[in-house]
């Protein structure tokens, strides 16, 4: 697939018909006055709401927006690799549909990552959720931290920008998503953290609760440890090869 962007923005869809519209007027605010080709690839993942619906009047309102659906729910990890795939740029952005990501971030982390990285992480310094969310996160964040020998500061939030064939080659797995870092590092990429804005929900619901949220992420966590473990490079030297 050819590169006919420079920037490829993934956002997973999941009953999210309220916010839709805004968080493309975000996106069209905050990229638009860099003179910057982009699209924006939605992925609807099996919504029951009017989501679908509105992400086909988007596309059909924003040149820059189409969308994907999947037939049924099939998770974060699966939507955000739908896009990956999908995406037509040598770097990708993903970000929430929710709107507590704030768009206008973008500009500051496209910088940070045209410095030389391969991967720029947003860290959510003032966290807008609900107490049990915050202390449950930072938990999670600290564990997850000892036992993959890292230091990031908030691998959970979804604003990111990635080398293209880099996140496409990572293992994928239901929960991945919650270990882009890592999974980033073991590709050899230079991985850089920035802070970011955090707000409030807009409309609807969180998906995911705290203790389901804990239990997948327990198992996930093991997985990834063992692939660390496992994982190997290499660096050819040299390579003989005949004229044809």
């Amino acid at each position: 697939m050819q590169n006919q962007y420079e920037l490829s923005l993934v956002i997973p869809v999941f009953n999210e018909q309220d916010n839709l519209l805004k968080l493309m007027q975000e996106i069209d605010s905050a990229l638009k006055p860099l003179d910057l080709s982009y699209e924006v690839i939605f992925i609807d993942d099996g919504s029951t709401d009017a989501s679908l619906a509105v992400l086909k009047d988007i596309s059909e309102t924003f040149t820059e927006a189409r969308y994907i659906s999947f037939e049924e729910n099939r998770g974060q990890s699966a939507a955000f690799c739908a896009g990956f795939d999908e995406a037509r740029a040598p770097k990708v952005a993903t970000m929430d549909a929710d709107l507590q990501n704030d768009p206008a971030d973008l500009p500051a982390m496209l910088k940070l990552y045209a410095e030389g990285h391969q991967m720029v992480i947003g860290w959510r310094m003032k966290r807008r959720d609900v107490w049990i969310k915050r202390i449950a996160s930072k938990i999670a964040n600290s564990i997850r931290n000892r036992l993959t020998r890292e230091s990031v500061k908030d691998t959970g939030c979804s604003l990111k920008i990635m080398d293209t064939e880099m996140v496409r080659a990572i293992p994928r797995f239901n929960g991945m998503h919650r270990f882009l870092p890592t999974l980033m590092k073991m590709q050899g990429a230079s991985v850089s953290e920035t802070k970011v804005n955090h707000r409030p929900r807009h409309q609807g619901v969180s998906k995911y609760g705290t203790l389901d949220r804990a239990i997948a992420g327990g198992y996930d966590l093991l997985g990834v440890r063992w692939l660390q473990s496992r994982h190997f490079s290499y660096k050819i030297k040299e390579r003989g090869e005949k004229n044809s």
